[in-house]
Parts: structure tokens; C-alpha cells; sequence
């Protein structure tokens, strides 16, 4: 008899050839029943595992997913550039997906990504809950989130850059602060700049009212909303720390529209470094994270594990205060 094929494996167990092949090698879920069943079938045809190594080296894609909330946003746009470029010289494509914080879309995105076979998932993007993460099997790396002991995370120092910014504007003088930043209840570590900020104001006894955008935190319309409401009902507000430079800059903005000058009237910091913000004037400060070094770790932790190697759970890069001319 000819030497067993993939195909008669199939038959014999009653399954699809692509369901033998994903028992082989080991992707997506599949019942201990089905497993049983297919390699049941591979020791009775006695399918040799010459060809099982063979189809295990072709399932190498060379790709890799990353899923960000809007590749428009500048971080996550310079973020997604420094990713593709250090990917690319490893010998790797990307495979960009943008999920606009919707959870069906994440969920797509993801099933898309295993069925296209990439080799592991950078997440920078969390509406999805742990399971969901759990239900990959394959090597992933997160933005911002820790999800469980198992799967990497990379982050700046969020609570070291929320004591910066807001000791900054309080020794500078504010005495009515605010802190415009993303929903309370996604579970992301970027919150920690919001409980540095509390914490500094409380300390000294200072005046500060906080203001959140809702879940899907990357709605440039909701930033001027927010500021109008902001100087609405506190006009005489004199210190903006905004959890991201994109916020810093459209509170700049309204600062301009609204007759209010910048630094003199009214102070602001941002955060996060995006290289746009030279386009301002004045020139925004800033929390800087070092965006290429975390985008460069993200497809390395990636690269790690399909090498099989283990790798550590925990990333915090250290930031920098950049002082421009708005505070």
C-alpha cells in the first residue's frame, strides 16, 4: 500500500482535511474527542510523522496581527509604523486590523487572524475579556493590559507620568486643575495616569475635577465636546493634564477659540510623545514613552515565543517629561 496521506486520515476519522491538519498542528480549539479521533486514525493507517513535521514547517506564515482601536489615532499610527518596520526586517509581514474598541469586531478580527495563520498577536486594542485571549493558542503580546500571569505585557510607566505631568502644572502655579482621559471602566493600565493625578492633587490640597470620554475613547468630536463642557461650567480652570497629546491638542485649540492664553491663562500637558505635536504652537509638553523602543518589543516578545522561548511577563518603559511652551 501507498504511504497514508492527510486525506485518508481524514476519511478514516470521519473528519475534514482541515480539521486533521489543525489537530497537527495545534491551532484554534478542538475537543480532546475529535483529537482522539484523529490521531486514533493516524495510528491505525500508521501515518508517519515525517509528514506531520512537514506540514508543522509549511504552517509557519511569516506574518504577524496587530489589532489597534484606529490606526488614525498618531500613537497607535506611529506605534503600527515601528511594529510593521521591525517586523519586516526579521523577515515578517503585518497584518493590520483596526477594531474601533467594538467586541464583535475584535472577536472577527481574531478568528480572521488564526484562519490566516499569522504567528502570534499583538493587541494593542481591549474590549474582549480574558477568555477570549485564553481561546487564542498562539503567542501574543498586549498593550497596556495585563490580562493573566501568561501573556506578556508592554506599557510606559502610566503612574510615574501622571505624577510628572501633575506635579509639573501644580509647581507651576495651577491652583484649578483638570484631567481629561479615557473611560474609567476599559481595564487598561493608562488608567494609573489618573490615579497619579488624584493622588498628587490631594496631597496638596489642590482644587481638580476629572473628565472621561466614553468607551471608544478615540472620538476626535468628544475631545472638543468635553472642553466645552469643561469651560462651561469651570471657567476658570488654569491646568489641563490630557491623558494623550491628541487631547492636549484640541484643548490647545479651544483654548485659541475661546480667548484663553496659553501658557499665561491657562497651562496644559499631554501625553505620549507623537512626533505631530511639532506641528503646534506653542509646542505641547509631554509625558514622552518611547514608542519605537515598545513597538520593537512587541514583535520581538512575538518572535520569542515562536521560537519556543519563554519569555518575561512584565515590560514598563520608562518616560520622560518634555517641557514645551504650554506650560
Amino acid at each position: 500500500m501507498d504511504m497514508p496521506t492527510i486525506k485518508d486520515v481524514a476519511l478514516k476519522a470521519g473528519v475534514s482535511v482541515t480539521t486533521v491538519s489543525r489537530v497537527l498542528n495545534n491551532r484554534g480549539y478542538l475537543s480532546e474527542e475529535l483529537k482522539a479521533k484523529v490521531y486514533g486514525a493516524m495510528k491505525e493507517l500508521n501515518y508517519r510523522p515525517n509528514e506531520l513535521a512537514r506540514s508543522l514547517s509549511r504552517s509557519k506564515s511569516n506574518i504577524i496581527g496587530l489589532i489597534v482601536p484606529h490606526v488614525s489615532h498618531p500613537f497607535f499610527g506611529e506605534l503600527a509604523g515601528h511594529i510593521e518596520d521591525h517586523a519586516y526586517r526579521h523577515g515578517y509581514k503585518l497584518l493590520l486590523c483596526n477594531s474601533q474598541l467594538d467586541k464583535s469586531k475584535e472577536l472577527d478580527h481574531i478568528d480572521m487572524l488564526r484562519s490566516s495563520r499569522v504567528d502570534g498577536i499583538i493587541m494593542g486594542s481591549h474590549t474582549l475579556e480574558v477568555e477570549a485571549y485564553n481561546q487564542i493558542h498562539l503567542p501574543v503580546v498586549t498593550f497596556d493590559r495585563k490580562l493573566s500571569d501568561d501573556i506578556p505585557y508592554i506599557c510606559s510607566d502610566n503612574y510615574k507620568g501622571g505624577l510628572l505631568a501633575t506635579t509639573l502644572l501644580v509647581d507651576r502655579g495651577c491652583r484649578k486643575l483638570a484631567h481629561i482621559g479615557g473611560h474609567p471602566h476599559l481595564n487598561v493600565l493608562s488608567l494609573d495616569r489618573h490615579k497619579a493625578f488624584q493622588d498628587i492633587v490631594e496631597q496638596r490640597g489642590i482644587w481638580h475635577t476629572s473628565l472621561h470620554t466614553d468607551i471608544n475613547g478615540f472620538n476626535f468630536h468628544e475631545y472638543e465636546r468635553l472642553l466645552e463642557l469643561l469651560f462651561q461650567e469651570h471657567p476658570d480652570v488654569d491646568g489641563i493634564f490630557a491623558s494623550s497629546d491628541v487631547i492636549a491638542a484640541y484643548a490647545l485649540k479651544a483654548c485659541r477659540e475661546s480667548g484663553r492664553r496659553v501658557p499665561e491663562d491657562i497651562k496644559i500637558i499631554g501625553y505620549d510623545g507623537i512626533s505631530l505635536r511639532g506641528l503646534l504652537t506653542p509646542s505641547i509638553t509631554t509625558i514622552r514613552q518611547p514608542i519605537e523602543a515598545m513597538g520593537k518589543l512587541a514583535v520581538d516578545l512575538i518572535l520569542e515565543q515562536v521560537e519556543g522561548h519563554s519569555v518575561a511577563m512584565e515590560h514598563i518603559f520608562p518616560v520622560e517629561l518634555e517641557v514645551g511652551g504650554t506650560t
